[in-house]
């Protein structure tokens, strides 16, 4: 199945990808909440008389397409979930549903999934194998979708694995990837400071919890800059700083809000473990006491070296691509990563940023859009990387 045979096909598809993705961008489902967007593809998966199951890890649904001839399975995965966010794009494809916005490209992901689905059940006769197209809940919100699906069996009998993101940092036209880390691990953490309100006159006789809150917050700042190897990328965040209520009280409270990015399982449990002591001996030193609590998050988005190099080999012969990009490790995180600790795979950004057609703002952005045209890109790209490790 050569590039341009595959582009013929889906150009075809394209007008039907666009439709998906607007109805989809109509009416958005929040992570572990997308009862009717499954019920609705499973509703298209069943008009192209494709074999699924639902009701996988949660609302996911698998999709198997099997080929008349013998080989791999090839696993292309897309996640189908929102966010709560307020859709302010001025478009007749807007966001109907309030406080609810797919602000992530996830609607076009889910699109293209289903492209892919329709060239496949076209092509049934020339397919070797099994293509494996798995339509994932809940990406936005820990613990994730990926590892009920994993639990439920989606990755049994896998040889390799492939997921696209549309990016709108990188123009339309453009794709990229790299081998080894590539997206960060996110965990998150809350740390809650007590210590002994008063009166703004006497603080003698209280101890403040702003005083120990902002100590704590110069403190870990060294955790990056002084304990991490300055060659491991890294970064702790503290994101919110709840304290006092008035100017003349001393504040017994403080809630501190955070988030720990890294790439090496290593360096993640350095700096929990530095985290834990720098808000023990702070407190203590102040008389303070405390309560921690770190959510472990997604692990870092790992490629396999060889899938990395096919996705080179693969996007470097399709046709009509502007640029392909050796792209930067991101401190971002995608559950994703749960899938490449299984099995071999690769993870790819498609460029989607095009300021000519609004898809200029940054992802969960409440202005956010894409190029609709990445989508086309998309599917190629995961059919490339599908028939590539079939007849390498």
């Amino acid at each position: 199945m050569l590039d341009s045979n595959v582009v013929l096909k889906l150009q075809e598809i394209y007008p039907d990808m666009v439709r998906w993705r607007r109805h989809l961008h109509q009416f958005p489902e929040l992570s572990f909440k997308e009862e009717k967007t499954s019920s609705w593809i499973a509703d298209r998966l069943e008009e192209m008389g494709c074999s699924f199951e639902r009701n996988v890890g949660g609302y996911g649904l698998v999709a198997k397409i099997i080929g008349s001839k013998p080989g791999p399975t090839i696993a292309l995965r897309a996640d189908i979930d929102a966010l709560p966010i307020q859709d302010e794009k001025e478009c007749e494809y807007a966001s109907k549903i309030a406080g609810v916005m797919h602000a992530c490209g996830h609607d076009g992901h889910t699109a293209v999934l289903l492209a892919v689905a329709s060239y496949y059940c076209r092509h049934k006769e020339e397919l070797a194998g099994e293509r494996r197209l798995i339509f994932q809940p809940a990406e936005e919100t820990t613990p994730g979708g990926a590892i009920e699906m994993i639990s439920d069996g989606v990755l049994e009998g896998v040889d390799a694995i492939y997921g696209i993101h549309l990016w709108t940092p990188l123009p339309y036209g453009k794709v990229a990837s790299r081998p080894g880390p590539f997206m960060s691990s996110a965990d998150e953490f809350v740390i809650d400071i007590e210590g002994r309100g008063g009166h703004g006159g006497l603080p003698h006789e209280a101890i403040d919890a702003i005083i120990v809150g902002s100590a704590l917050v110069q403190a870990i700042q060294s955790i990056v800059s002084r304990s991490v190897d300055p060659l491991q990328p890294a970064v702790v965040t503290i994101g919110s700083f709840q304290s006092g209520t008035t100017f003349n009280v001393i504040a017994e409270k403080c809630q501190l809000k955070g988030t720990v990015r890294s790439f090496d399982e290593q360096t993640r449990m350095l700096i929990h473990e530095r985290l834990e002591q720098l808000i023990r001996h702070t407190c203590e030193m102040h008389g303070a006491t405390y309560n921690y609590h770190m959510r472990i998050g997604y692990p870092p988005v790992v490629n396999d070296d060889r899938e990395a190099s096919r996705f080179f080999t693969v996007a470097e012969n399709m046709q009509g691509m502007v640029g392909v990009i050796q792209a930067e490790a991101i401190t971002v995180a995608e559950d994703f990563s749960y899938y490449l600790q299984k099995v071999p795979g690769c993870f790819m950004f498609v460029g989607a940023g095009n300021s000519d057609v609004g898809a200029s703002y940054p992802h969960h952005h409440p202005k956010f859009n894409f190029d609709e045209r990445a989508m086309i890109h998309s599917a190629r790209l995961l059919i490339g990387m599908a028939e590539h490790y079939t007849f390498e």
